[in-house]
């Protein structure tokens, strides 16, 4: 029933693994949302793309060339690697990580791409069931509905949760927490239209914006009410922050820096809610294509950045996927270790990268253009 947003979201993250090898990325001039303020990472080096120019409209054939048996045994090994570190309470991170919540929604996402829900089937749907159990009870623990320690987190947990609803013998329970998780997130938007790391009216960034926008257009589409004020109200905010020289996004309405991070999340967040031809969204879809290549190699908060391009291609253009993800899925199966994690911050980087070469599955109807 809810096979949506957690398919293409797991699909902007699949970098790859290309044999040449990994320089470190600069670190961030801007700082990170909130979730990742921990999360800012290091890209590879500078490497050849493998295709100079897009190529021809993706079919089946061609979706099952993109994920071969290397990405496929790849993709198991980071899954045994996340069932293996998983905490004892269903979460993944330690008890004290102020983000933690958001590193459990982000594994379940990766399982769900995958094709694995929570139930009693083996290898996976017992860790499924653990950490769904831990939501649902995060989700009581401060006020109703609120689940995590800032709003990034809190949105991607509601993207999980649209997900899961429908596959889940808790359907009823998942239904009230994600309606609860939801009200929140409308509550918390400010009169600009935009949200922040609390779950109050004040204060807006774009990056925290762009996570509740998602969040929103997942519950949407898995039958959850949401107002078109607020979309609206989203949307504008969204737009504010286009920059009318380059085409990029700045963290903050107003004059800014464009970011390639933050571009991909606000196309994203408006081609979720239909915006793929407001001047806004081609704009920025241009400034993506154009710092793509630099991008692979590195830029500010690489992991985030190459997740919401991801999608920003799948959604924006095939042709532009085509020539996109080959590249991050070689990036990425370079990085994978031997116990099967990705990069150094363990059930982040692995998350995110599961959910990136997962996209060729395609468990995507919200993300379809």
């Amino acid at each position: 029933m809810q096979i949506t947003l957690f398919r293409l979201l797991t699909l902007t993250i699949l970098l790859g693994a290309a044999t040449a090898s990994a320089q470190t990325a600069p670190e961030p001039k801007t700082p990170p949302p909130d979730l990742g303020k921990t999360l800012t990472d290091n890209g590879p080096g500078s490497l050849q793309p493998i295709a100079s120019v897009p190529g021809d409209a993706l079919d089946a054939m061609d979706m099952s060339n993109l994920l071969d048996r290397r990405t496929e045994a790849a993709i198991k090994r980071g899954l045994d690697n996340l069932k293996k570190i998983q905490e004892s309470d269903g979460a993944w991170g330690k008890a004290s990580d102020q983000n933690r919540e958001g590193y459990t929604a982000f594994a379940m996402i990766a399982f769900m791409i995958n094709g694995h829900f929570p139930n009693k089937k083996q290898p996976y749907g017992e860790t499924m069931t653990r950490a769904l159990n831990y939501l649902l009870k995060e989700a009581k623990s401060e006020f109703f509905g609120y689940i995590g320690k800032n709003m990034y987190a809190h949105g991607l947990c509601t993207v999980a949760l649209s997900e899961v609803w429908g596959q889940t013998e808790k359907d009823d329970e998942v239904r009230e927490v994600l309606k609860a998780a939801v009200k929140v997130i409308l509550n918390a938007q400010n009169s600009a239209g935009g949200w922040r790391y609390k779950p109050v009216p004040a204060g807006d960034d774009l990056s925290v914006t762009a996570m509740q926008v998602v969040a929103l257009a997942s519950a949407r589409q898995a039958g959850i009410f949401v107002p078109d004020d607020t979309i609206n109200r989203g949307v504008r905010y969204l737009s504010l922050c286009s920059s009318p020289t380059d085409g990029g996004f700045a963290y903050m309405p107003g004059p800014g820096v464009s970011g390639f991070a933050r571009s991909g999340a606000a196309v994203t967040s408006l081609m979720l809610l239909g915006r793929h031809d407001a001047p806004q969204t081609v704009r920025g879809f241009e400034y993506i294509r154009k710092e793509a290549k630099k991008a692979l190699g590195g830029t500010e908060s690489w992991t985030y950045a190459m997740y919401y391009a991801t999608c920003a291609m799948y959604i924006g253009n095939p042709k532009d996927f085509q020539w996109w993800y080959p590249q991050i899925r070689d990036i990425l199966l370079s990085k994978q270790t031997a116990d099967g994690s990705f990069g150094g911050r363990g059930e982040y980087d692995t998350s995110v990268a599961l959910i990136v070469l997962g996209f060729p599955y395609g468990f995507v109807p919200t993300y379809q253009r």
